[in-house]
């Protein structure tokens, strides 16, 4: 469940990001008339259909996993392009077009030199999401529901997150969050160490997220302390890989190669996909992780958060697939 989001990307030089007054690597809520001013200041862009768990259903599906998506978008051009995309990457996606209100979210990305990316997002329809969407028996047939963090700040697309992890637990569901943005942890601190213990098993942060999270300075302090609040955490720390923690393990797996980065947007949507198509298997943890790290690593060297080649193949290639006995 999550965001339902077109990005538009455009490459840019760092002076420009600033020059904007945006903050280089994060992610702002933005309205439509800021949407529309930052689009005609941007260079020529592309536009794909995105969304935090948007992209990560798309790359379980791209391993061959089956995967559905709950998101909202309206029943205008932008919305059948959202559609039509998540569909045709083998999502299931029945949630209805809203035939009013806000247009079809969009993020408008400047991806600068080194390829980190500075997210500018307008919500629109996808803030519309609400409890009545969440789709009860998708839940119970699910093995497990990822949520995305991004959905706090509409305050009914948080009951609707609530209402999922409720739905999900009488299910037997397994539930797994994201906290998105270090900008989100800001907002939302304490209701966020509230929502991950009140029944989240599997929590996704970078490294970042997590040390603003429990308000620490060290990371091994803060992975120390998010093994009391959940089952498994999957930290991504970008070049240096990722870690793994679950009870008292502490597993660290080293980031795929890469030969250039280009466009650093959807890497950890990606490696959430990667880890949770080998976690529903039942897959050791370090080949989830490894799943995961080879899923961003393809998605950073190419523009937009969707993988270009099919995870399965390269996963396969990479000996994981055998490892993981999927």
């Amino acid at each position: 469940m999550g965001s339902a989001i077109v990005d538009v990307l455009a490459e840019t030089e760092d002076e420009v990001v600033a020059g904007l007054g945006l903050v280089k690597g994060t992610m702002a809520l933005i309205d439509l008339g800021t949407a529309e001013s930052l689009y005609e200041a941007m260079a020529p862009a592309v536009e794909v259909s995105g969304g935090s768990a948007a992209n990560t259903v798309a790359g379980v599906a791209s391993f061959g996993g089956r995967a559905g998506f709950i998101g909202r978008v309206r029943d205008d051009q932008l919305g059948q392009v959202f559609a039509h995309d998540l569909r045709a990457a083998g999502v299931h996606f029945t949630t209805p077009a809203a035939v009013a209100g806000p247009a079809t979210g969009r993020c408008l990305i400047l991806v600068s030199p080194d390829g980190e990316r500075t997210m500018n997002t307008y919500l629109g329809a996808a803030a519309c999401l609400e409890p009545g969407d969440v789709d009860g028996s998708s839940l119970a047939a699910s093995r497990l529901v990822y949520l995305e963090g991004y959905l706090w700040d509409p305050p009914q697309a948080k009951e609707a997150l609530r209402r999922t992890v409720a739905v999900a637990r009488a299910a037997g569901t397994r539930v797994a969050f994201t906290l998105s943005d270090p900008f989100c942890v800001e907002r939302h601190r304490d209701e966020f160490l509230a929502f991950v213990e009140s029944g989240v098993d599997v929590l996704f942060a970078n490294d970042v997220e997590l040390t603003s999270l429990f308000e620490v300075d060290d990371l091994d302090q803060a992975l120390r302390l998010v093994a009391g609040h959940c089952s498994v955490a999957a930290i991504t720390r970008g070049a240096q890989g990722s870690v793994v923690v679950a009870g008292d393990q502490v597993k660290a797996v080293e980031a795929h190669p890469v030969d250039r980065v280009v466009d650093t947007t959807g890497a950890g949507d990606l490696y959430a996909a990667g880890f949770l198509f080998g976690l529903a298997r039942d897959a050791d943890l370090e080949v989830c992780a490894g799943l995961g790290g080879l899923a961003a690593a393809e998605v950073i060297t190419h523009l937009g958060a969707r993988p270009l080649v099919p995870l399965r193949r390269l996963a396969g290639q990479a000996g994981l697939l055998d490892r993981a006995s999927i």
